[in-house]
């Protein structure tokens, strides 16, 4: 028997478009930072792949030039903020306020890969997930300057199937759960 060869096709938008194409089978799996929303009519499943709390990186510069100890060098730092549709977002402002903390928003992304190439070009500070601190350093030139315990964010796979059954899916989750967050903090 010849196992017909994976295509894998990535496609980056907001969350409810790219339900609506996984219920109309355009897609077979979403990986989000959020579980499937429970007000839709779309039959679908969540399976949360790792969670993670989040770490703030800048570049050797930009963190030489801020002044005082984490969290508090971030008031008036500039930072680069997920977009509007990331989950985090808004645990991040929560942080920020109740920490009475004022960081200077120079930036937005939708797409986390453009906010870390910002954040390595030294337009502003940035948090990503503590599980990955050592890839971020190591490609994007930057030091891991604090951590954000309380912040966590969350990732799912979203598909059409209660249980994982396609090889694909369940090589990509198998993969998530022992690389990825295998020392989730």
């Amino acid at each position: 028997m010849q196992t017909e060869p994976v295509r894998l096709v990535c496609r980056e938008g907001r969350l409810q478009p790219l339900l609506a194409d996984l219920a109309i089978h355009q897609l077979d799996m979403l990986l989000a930072d959020r579980p499937m929303p429970s007000n839709l009519n779309v039959r679908g499943y969540s399976h949360l792949l790792g969670e993670s709390s989040l770490t703030v990186f800048g570049t050797p510069e930009l963190v030489a030039s801020l002044r005082g100890d984490f969290p508090a060098l971030l008031n008036s730092a500039p930072f680069l903020l997920p977009g509007e549709d990331a989950a985090i977002r808004t645990r991040l402002l929560q942080w920020f306020q109740a920490n009475q903390l004022r960081p200077r928003i120079v930036g937005e992304f939708d797409d986390s890969a453009l906010m870390k190439t910002f954040g390595q070009a030294g337009a502003g500070l940035f948090a990503a997930p503590t599980t990955i601190v050592e890839q971020v350093c190591k490609q994007y030139e930057v030091l891991a300057i604090g951590r954000i315990d309380s912040v966590i964010e969350h990732v799912y796979a979203i598909t059409t199937e209660r249980k994982l059954a396609h090889p694909a899916i369940v090589a990509i989750s198998k993969s998530a759960k022992e690389k990825v967050f295998s020392a989730a903090t």
